[in-house]
């Protein structure tokens, strides 16, 4: 693989879909790097020194400069290193050389993380019945959002990026075990061949790739580990109640 361990670290968590997505990039461009697994009870004093603004992951630590945010990582590592791009199905830049077709890739980006995952933390955390159905009216409201964008961005090709993977094919790359996850806890199937057929043809043709298959968690550890969080809270919640009374 190109570049180098000792250049390139990666603070993440295993889970989170915006470390997922700066490890997709780092598989797509065939780079090497240190990998750092970040405890969210306990973070890291580097991972507080090197974001102390947000003290999340990820971040990237390149020549010992912090990078922080997944789409500014992503964007990155593009310029960084243009000519990398090891596995089949990457080209060697990620964003489009044409700049309409590059704003265009990065509004969709945006879109993923505004919308989608706003929509997915109301399923997940919604304190009523009704906010959780709005949570995933939005989910799929999103997915035919994106089934447009896929259209137009790809231009009746594979992916996001064309022929090749590419910037929005990142971006919403490092949601796909989420994507099959939140099917299993909560059926909802987002990317229905019935309905979205383009997005199922893309979420089936991205899991295939090699780069994916190389950093990408199993769906079965994202349900498992929202269960486990499920029932912490439960406990904690069941803890307070008897506190109170």
């Amino acid at each position: 693989m190109a570049g180098g361990g000792e250049e390139l670290k990666l603070l993440g968590m295993w889970a989170s879909p915006f470390a997922l997505r700066a490890k997709l990039a780092l598989s797509f461009k065939g780079l090497s790097y240190d990998y750092v697994e970040e405890d969210f009870k306990n973070k890291s004093d580097v991972l507080l020194s090197s974001n102390p603004v947000h003290k999340k992951v990820p971040v990237l630590i390149h020549k010992g400069n912090p990078i922080c945010e997944s789409q500014v990582i992503v964007q990155y590592i593009d310029e960084v290193f243009p000519d990398a791009g090891a596995f089949p199905g990457a080209d060697a830049a990620l964003l489009p050389s044409d700049p309409l077709d590059r704003a265009v890739a990065r509004f969709w980006a945006s879109y993923i993380d505004d919308k989608l995952f706003s929509a997915w933390k109301m399923v997940f955390k919604g304190k009523t019945e009704e906010e959780k159905a709005e949570g995933r009216k939005q989910t799929f409201a999103v997915a035919e959002t994106l089934e447009g964008a896929l259209r137009e961005c790809s231009k009746g090709k594979p992916f996001f990026g064309g022929d090749a993977v590419g910037y929005v094919d990142v971006a919403l790359g490092g949601f796909v075990p989420w994507v099959h996850a939140m099917e299993e806890l909560f059926g909802l199937k987002q990317f229905d061949a019935a309905k979205t057929p383009l997005l199922a043809a893309w979420l089936e043709r991205v899991g295939e790739l090699e780069a994916y298959k190389a950093v990408m968690p199993d769906a079965g550890m994202m349900i498992e580990f929202k269960k486990k969080q499920a029932q912490e809270a439960a406990a904690a919640a069941a803890a307070a109640a008897a506190a109170e009374a």
